[in-house]
């Protein structure tokens, strides 16, 4: 049994946007997302379906700039997971997934063991629905940077650029709810003794 609830809520205000996300690891993917950006609230509502962590997130853009919301939506997001993880001790660590989606295949590999380290290679040729490539491109990167994790993001094939980047979500919530789950006969997850 855990004895501390993963939960956390954090908060990021600037001058060009105002975020506020609260997160659960161990809840059932309930989400609740507010953006204004459609496609970006589906990303982040497929991320949590699959990892099955509850996401409550709200974002609004101060100047107008949807480059600033994304990226600020996606810094906060993955603080609020980062500081939910806590020690990250019991933590299986590791955790991967493949993921089809129509024409698209896409993978994720990902270590929650606090060092950043990013690859994103999502093949896309256009943006989808209301976001440009470029600010798909730095979701997945603004995310990895703040989650203090170790993430690979490749998309393998595909000729739909919706399809690649929703295999791509629903890849790294199934690889989040590997690697965050707790494993009572884990201890610390690595030999140095601390992650």
């Amino acid at each position: 049994m855990q004895e501390k609830e993963r939960r956390s809520r954090v908060e990021r205000y600037t001058n060009e946007t105002s975020v506020e996300v609260e997160v659960d690891l161990d809840g059932n993917g309930l989400y609740s997302v507010e953006t204004g950006i459609r496609f970006l609230d589906h990303m982040i509502a497929s991320i949590s379906k699959h990892s099955l962590i509850d996401i409550r997130l709200k974002g609004v853009s101060k100047d107008g700039i949807r480059h600033h919301l994304i990226e600020d939506v996606a810094i906060t997001l993955a603080s609020a997971l980062d500081k939910a993880l806590g020690s990250r001790d019991g933590i299986e660590r590791f955790g991967y997934a493949m993921v089809p989606m129509d024409d698209a295949l896409a993978f994720v590999a990902l270590d929650l063991v606090r060092r950043a380290y990013h690859a994103i290679d999502l093949k896309l040729a256009n943006g989808v629905e209301d976001m440009v490539k470029e600010d798909i491109e730095h979701f997945f990167t603004s995310f990895a940077l703040n989650l203090n994790a170790c993430i690979h993001v490749v998309v393998q094939y595909g000729s739909n650029d919706h399809h690649k980047v929703e295999a791509a979500c629903k890849a790294l919530g199934v690889a989040l709810r590997n690697a965050a789950v707790i494993n009572p006969r884990k201890g610390i997850a690595s030999t140095k003794g601390t992650i």
